[in-house]
């Protein structure tokens, strides 16, 4: 049996990269974000330049041009879950042509649980471990665990920058989210439980996918 392919859509704050992180795991295959896979490729020629050229300048890399290294990175994966792309309706389309879908799932939390969940988020200073005030505090307030380094809040987790990502969110990649809700492919899983509570429905939506 093929490995399964699986795009992962939701909020920041849903939690798709520990849900990612465990499809890879349990189905051994790739786990592919825009940003790895620009990343590593940053020298690829295509039609419209190489991303280095954008990223270099501080630009935002084009539509066809992450089209490309995306596409480079489905083929070269033996089953996938896909993460952080596609962002509009014209990337979705796009997808929609280059690869067949086992399972577009979605991990639905409410707008006020979200902003609770990012802004919560401390970070040591030191060694960069992640901890959060509600859900992994450490053992003592505002010292790492890990390393005794001073715990602080990134300027990108305060409630206003937060919030503005959210409204982002909302506004390009809804219609995504709407693309595969039109044609019948979206499951949407309830992510506003613990980590696990999220993967035992979203490993029954994929396996009920493969099953099927």
């Amino acid at each position: 049996m093929s490995k399964p392919k699986i795009l992962l859509l939701g909020p920041p704050g849903a939690g798709k990269g520990t849900q990612s992180s465990k499809i890879a795991e349990t189905y051994g295959v790739d786990h592919v974000t825009t940003g790895d896979a620009l990343r590593a490729n940053k020298d690829m020629e295509t039609d419209h330049g190489t991303p280095r050229e954008y990223m270099d300048a501080g630009e935002l890399v084009p539509d066809p041009v992450v089209n490309e290294i995306v596409r480079a990175a489905l083929e070269e994966a033996d089953g996938f879950v896909l993460d952080g792309y596609p962002r509009n309706r014209s990337q979705a389309a796009y997808l929609d042509d280059i690869t067949d879908l086992d399972l577009v799932a979605l991990l639905e939390v409410p707008r006020e649980e979200l902003v609770d969940r990012l802004t919560g988020r401390r970070v040591c200073a030191d060694c960069g471990a992640n901890f959060h005030v509600e859900f992994e505090p450490p053992a003592e307030e505002g010292v790492c665990d890990v390393c005794g380094g001073e715990l602080y809040q990134r300027d990108d987790d305060d409630e206003e920058t937060v919030r503005e990502r959210l409204s982002v969110f909302d506004e390009n990649t809804r219609p995504v989210v709407e693309h595969f809700d039109e044609q019948g492919e979206l499951v949407r899983i309830d992510g506003e439980g613990s980590p696990d509570e999220v993967w035992a429905d979203l490993e029954a939506a994929i396996d009920a996918a493969i099953e099927g």
